[in-house]
């Protein structure tokens, strides 16, 4: 959970505002990464995704539950470059713990009502965010206490 104080976080306001993220995970000596679309839980500091079960990655991150991964655009000017490496533990929601994210993500992504798969949760551990508009180079952590 975050203080009052992180609520007004940049790097929470860029994911806010982001919608695909890489996510990388790998068991024994197989290592795979996907883009996902996310919504972001500032309040939990968590991502939701949906993705099939059946998954080369979802098969993986049954067996290894931590995963890393970034989200960021694609700008062609070097100055102005932003994005953020994650660290977390990700996990299959449980049943009761599903509606409010399905609402969450539907309401978002509205072709999930159509073809809705599996959602998960991805706890994040630490958080590492550039932003190049503030000067070359400027990063800003954050870890989860």
């Amino acid at each position: 959970m975050i203080n009052e104080q992180e609520s007004s976080n940049p790097i929470f306001t860029y994911l806010k505002k982001q919608h695909v993220l890489s996510l990388c995970c790998s068991f024994d000596d197989e290592i795979w990464c996907a883009n996902c679309f996310y919504v972001f839980d500032e309040k939990e500091v968590a991502f939701y995704l949906m993705t099939s079960a059946e998954s080369r990655h979802s098969k993986l991150m049954l067996n290894n539950h931590l995963v890393a991964g970034t989200v960021n655009g694609q700008p062609k000017n070097i100055s102005l470059i932003k994005g953020i490496q994650y660290k977390g533990v990700i996990s299959l929601l449980a049943e009761e713990n599903k509606n409010d994210v399905l609402f969450l993500y539907t309401k978002r992504f509205p072709i999930a009502k159509i073809k809705s798969q599996p959602l998960w949760k991805i706890e994040i551990s630490e958080l590492k965010f550039t932003n190049n508009i503030l000067g070359f180079g400027n990063k800003s952590d954050w870890h989860r206490e």
